[in-house]
Formats: C-alpha cells, sequence, structure tokens
C-alpha cells in the first residue's frame, strides 16, 4: 500500500507546487471611483478571480469619506458601504486587498496640491516652490511632485489617522505607503530637514511607518526606486534614485516589502534587495515582453537561490495608471497580445504565469 501512496502524495505536493508557482498574483490599479463600484466589483468576480489574481492594491489616497479627517475627502469619495462590497467580492475569490496612500512623495500632480498639502500647506517640504499654471518637464524648479516634510511635527498624527483608517474599512492586513518617486528631500530651504542626510531621512520615514503598522501587526509595502543607485546601476533618476537615497536599503527594516517597478526592460534588482534579506515583488507596466520576462526572472531567482533568499522573490504585479474604469473597458476592448498599452501587458503576465505553471506540471 504505502509504494502505491508515495508516489500519488509527491504528485499531489509537485502540482500544489507548481500550482503556486509565485505567492503574489497582482495587480495595483486605482480605486473605482463611487459610480464605478459596480462595474468594478463584476471585474474582480469575472476576471481577477478566474485568472488566479490574488493580491489587490488599490490606489485609495483620498478618494475614501474618512470620518477621522473628514477635511481630507476628495471630491465625490468611495463610503464605507462601497469599500465592503469590494472587500466582500475580494474574499469571495481569496484576493487579498491593499489599500495605498501616497506618503513623503506625490503630494502634488501637475498643477495641482494633494488634499493633503491643500488642507495642511504647512506640511510642504518645499513652499518656496510654486506649481505652475501650466506644468512641464524639466522646469528650472525640478518640481515632479511635491513631498510632505518628514520632520513636521505633526504630519504623523494625520497621515496614521488615515492609515489606521483605511486599514480598517478595508479589513487589510497590509498597507501600501507608496514612496515612490520622491525628488524633494532634504531640502536647503527646509527648516527642519536641511543639511541632513537624504537617505538617513528617507529610511526614518519608512521605518516610522513600518513601526507604527506593526502595533496591530500589519505589514508595510513601498515601491523600491528610492533604494536603487541610480548612477552605479545606470538606471537613471526615474526607476532609481540620483537624489542619495539609495543607502537607505541598509538601513529599512527587513519586514518591508518591496515593489520593483522597472517598465522598460526586467531589470535584475530583485537580487539586490532579496540580498538584502527584503521581500520583492517584480512590477511591469505597459509591454508585454517585459512582463513575460519578469515573469521569467523571477521563477529563475527563485529556482537558482538557496533558502531562505528563494522565498523573498514573491511574485510579480502590474501596475496600471489609467483610472480603474478606463483600464476595465480598454481591458475588454484590447487586441493582440503585442500591443504596448497596460492592459496587454497584464493579459501577458497572467499568460506568462500560466504558461510556466503548465510546463512545471507536466515536466513533473
Amino acid at each position: 500500500m504505502k509504494k502505491l501512496i508515495l508516489p500519488f502524495l509527491f504528485l499531489a505536493i509537485t502540482l500544489a507546487s507548481a500550482q503556486d508557482l509565485f505567492e503574489i498574483k497582482g495587480l495595483c490599479i486605482a480605486a473605482p471611483t463611487s459610480n464605478g463600484v459596480d462595474e468594478f466589483v463584476r471585474f474582480i468576480d469575472e476576471e481577477l478571480g478566474p485568472n488566479g489574481i490574488n493580491t489587490l492594491v488599490l490606489r485609495v489616497d483620498y478618494n475614501y469619506a474618512y470620518e477621522s479627517r473628514p477635511e481630507l475627502r476628495g471630491k465625490a469619495p468611495l463610503n464605507k458601504s462601497q469599500v465592503k462590497q469590494m472587500v466582500a467580492a475580494a474574499k469571495k475569490h481569496e484576493i487579498k486587498l491593499i489599500p495605498q496612500v501616497n506618503l513623503l512623495g506625490h503630494q502634488s500632480w501637475a498643477e495641482q496640491n494633494s488634499k493633503l498639502l491643500e488642507v495642511y500647506p504647512e506640511f510642504d517640504e518645499t513652499p518656496h516652490v510654486n506649481l505652475p499654471k501650466k506644468y512641464e518637464w524639466p522646469n528650472q524648479d525640478d518640481l515632479y511632485c511635491k513631498s510632505y516634510c518628514p520632520l513636521h511635527p505633526e504630519i504623523h498624527n494625520v497621515v496614521f489617522d488615515l492609515i489606521d483608517e483605511i486599514i480598517e474599512v478595508f479589513e487589510a492586513d497590509a498597507f501600501h505607503a507608496g514612496m515612490d518617486e520622491v525628488f524633494y528631500i532634504a531640502d536647503a530651504h527646509c527648516p527642519r530637514c536641511k543639511g541632513k542626510d537624504p537617505a538617513v531621512l528617507f529610511a526614518n520615514e519608512v521605518n516610522k511607518i513600518n513601526s507604527h503598522l506593526k502595533k496591530s501587526d500589519k505589514q508595510l509595502w513601498i515601491w523600491g526606486d528610492r533604494l536603487i543607485d541610480g548612477a552605479s546601476s545606470g538606471i537613471g533618476m526615474w526607476e532609481a534614485s540620483m537624489n542619495n537615497t539609495a543607502r537607505a536599503i541598509d538601513m529599512i527594516d527587513t519586514s518591508v516589502i518591496i515593489c520593483d517597478w522597472h517598465y522598460e526592460k526586467a531589470v535584475p534588482t530583485p537580487a539586490l534587495f532579496a540580498l538584502k534579506g527584503l521581500n520583492v515583488i517584480s512590477s511591469p507596466w505597459r509591454i508585454p515582453s517585459v512582463a513575460k520576462a519578469q515573469v521569467e526572472m523571477m521563477h529563475q531567482f527563485k529556482q537558482n537561490s538557496a533558502a531562505p533568499m528563494k522565498d523573498r522573490f514573491m511574485g510579480v504585479m502590474q501596475t496600471v495608471w489609467s483610472s480603474a474604469s478606463e483600464f476595465i473597458k480598454s481591458y475588454h476592448t484590447e487586441k493582440g497580445s503585442n500591443e504596448k498599452s497596460q492592459e496587454a501587458c497584464f493579459k501577458a503576465m497572467l499568460a506568462a504565469i500560466n504558461e510556466l505553471e503548465l510546463s512545471l506540471k507536466s515536466t513533473n
């Protein structure tokens, strides 16, 4: 009997491991508007769940009717009942929901401040930099997005209220703080930050947010670009740091999950994060071949790494930078898997995972 049972047991274990190629098969997308919730729930039911997505990062920011900080509500925000609709749909498909509120950087866009700096202008790291009437890049102020001052004595009283409330309403066990593309940090005009080490400032902000989340056993996720040296890697100022924050990689708590976005190539920086003891997720955007290469790269890293490092390569997560409704509509009309678009890229990522899982099953 043992001779019969053992081969079947081995086969079952092998198939299970093949099916669970990655811990994370994710999508990062803007939370729907208040009139787009039904459409988004259908998308979860009809596409994300059936296609094996198990992690959904929703960029909420100020698109929620906060009760703790009602002054920071955006226009026509989601209410609690609408959030619960999405929570229920995600639970039905065993999808982990992670809300995101951009912290530190991305406190403005084009000609407009975010709600945080609109309501609390005293938090602005660079109040001397005026938003233009018509935004262009490059510009004389090197303005991409504003940052808040991480050393302002009142900033965390406000943002921690937002974090706590959004985690609670989404019934989440993790929170994504963004923290990408932080170009304004340790500004020479800031009375609190001038002369400080940008890497130390960045790391301290990550660790402060992480420590707050740990008090309630929650996990912190951030984008990884500020932790990569843009000069030595040759990656440059967008997907890596050219303003001296990269050394923060050795200062942040290793419990922080890194989302490593690269959009033109499958840059092998997940290995950097894993070697530093950090769990990492690779993230494409709009080039299908890059999504396929990132899936294959993460699998190869896992295959060729010893424990415990192999488990740090958590998987892949598609990023979407349009509205949820625009993405859903385009997703259903997209033609051609080689077309350069975020919808085609997402489909390519799913296909690459599926193909690799089927290949592993057939070889085992």
